[in-house]
């Protein structure tokens, strides 16, 4: 069971963005527990939705008359700032996108997207629900018909699959399936829900407030009222109460560009990568031979570019490098497309040496191992291109940052100990050190 956390979220339906916040499931009492928050009036459970994520911190700030009121991390969310209560693109859920993302191919980014966004309407059904209470003599009424429903299919069921159940032609069929069950239901699940979202703040706003979702996307953000918080891809605000560090990405893709992008990617099996170090961040390319790394670059070094279109016109060139001789390297060659990570492609190095040092500070029991599993990833395959022991030696289970990676690996939930932190903050920076002696900048 996950470590108690809240998280904020956002919900995008009829053309409007709302702001609120989701405690994932946290185990108290023995009993197991997941809310949102909101409140129960008479029978009607109801989520309060804010037009920006400033509202929403001010709510925070003045009430307690909620659900979450009593949950154990809410005196730390009470200070927080609209920048900390902006979701990360992680936590967005666009409700009214699902029959777009279910007519684009099956790639990686539209079954997670689509599986997000289905997990989160099932959980917010879930805890809306008051039809199951202890005073109802049927156990099986509810009120959420068509949720229930949607969560039963076995077409949905294989979103939990992952994008290698939407492989061939079977997998089309499948995904021609997930369609269906969307057409048939989804309109009734949204209606369901729509019923207990309080696009008022709890009365602290109007319809009025809430800015057209699609204008949004297209405004210039000087033109926006100042207390809207416009998240770029390139520097994702805090999802977590643990921490508000901005990454060092300079990428500037919207998530449908990237999803646009990752199409031709993945089908030529080179993907784009971000790395970030203390020197700055920079974009390559990745592909694996036989299980093994191996990155754009000669000699162990790997070619690092500041921009997407740096490294398309180097892919474009003449110049020798270890992937020139990978069987797609002339489509990438000839590809407009630009080459952009996608978020699980990402690696941002200097973050976790700075979330180290949080716990190291005291912000024990709010970061869990599981803060090391994408950098931790990422340096692996760098190592592993670059020759570099070093690395290797230190992520070993021998030294005390390997044993913390295994212990992620099986317990990631498990929070980080602050007497352990110095100590693994002191090895993780030497293993970016070594990792930034490979990297060269290219212009």
């Amino acid at each position: 069971m996950a470590r108690p956390s809240i998280v904020p979220i956002a919900l995008t339906l009829d053309d409007r963005t709302g702001y609120t916040l989701w405690a994932p499931p946290w185990e108290e009492d023995g009993e197991e527990w997941q809310a949102f928050l909101g409140t129960t009036e008479g029978d009607t459970a109801k989520v309060h939705l804010f037009p920006t994520p400033a509202a929403l911190a001010a709510y925070c700030r003045t009430s307690t008359d909620h659900d979450l009121a009593d949950h154990p991390v809410w005196p730390v969310v009470v200070g927080l700032g609209p920048e900390d209560l902006t979701p990360d693109d992680d936590h967005r859920y666009d409700l009214d996108g699902v029959y777009d993302i279910a007519a684009e191919n099956p790639d990686r980014w539209a079954v997670e997207e689509l599986a997000a966004t289905i997990d989160i309407v099932t959980r917010l059904a879930d805890c809306l629900d008051t039809a199951g209470d202890e005073d109802d003599e049927d156990d099986d009424e509810t009120q959420f018909e068509a949720v229930a429903e949607l969560a039963a299919k076995p077409e949905i069921g294989s979103l939990g699959l992952g994008v290698d159940a939407f492989v061939g032609r079977s997998g089309e069929d499948a995904w021609v399936g997930v369609g269906g069950v969307l057409d048939d239901l989804w309109e009734d699940v949204v209606a369901e829900l729509d019923e207990h979202f309080d696009w008022t703040g709890a009365g602290s706003a109007t319809l009025d407030d809430y800015p057209a979702a699609s204008e949004v996307e297209d405004v210039d953000p000087d033109d926006l009222p100042e207390d809207v918080v416009v998240v770029d891809d390139d520097e994702p605000a805090g999802a977590t109460p643990v921490s508000s560090i901005a990454r060092g990405g300079r990428l500037n893709a919207s998530a449908a560009e990237v999803a646009q992008a990752a199409t031709f990617w993945e089908a030529v099996g080179i993907l784009p990568v971000e790395i970030v170090v203390p020197d700055g961040a920079g974009v390559t390319l990745r592909c694996y031979v036989e299980d093994v790394a191996r990155f754009l670059g000669r000699d162990g070094e790997v070619f690092l570019f500041d921009t997407p279109e740096q490294l398309a016109r180097f892919c474009k060139g003449n110049e020798e490098h270890d992937l020139a001789e990978i069987a797609s390297w002339p489509e990438v060659a000839d590809t407009d497309v630009r080459p952009l990570p996608a978020d699980q492609d990402r690696y941002d190095l200097t973050e976790l040496s700075e979330v180290l040092a949080e716990v190291a500070d005291g912000a024990a029991g709010l970061v869990d191992h599981q803060a090391f599993a994408q950098p931790v990833e990422g340096v692996r395959d760098l190592a592993e291109y670059a020759g570099l022991r070093r690395v290797e030696a230190l992520l070993s289970p021998g030294e005390p940052l390997g044993r913390a990676v295994v212990h992620g690996e099986s317990h990631p939930t498990a929070p980080l100990r602050q007497e352990d932190a110095g100590e693994l903050r002191r090895q993780w920076d030497e293993v970016v050190g070594e990792i930034s002696g490979a990297l060269v900048f290219r212009d």
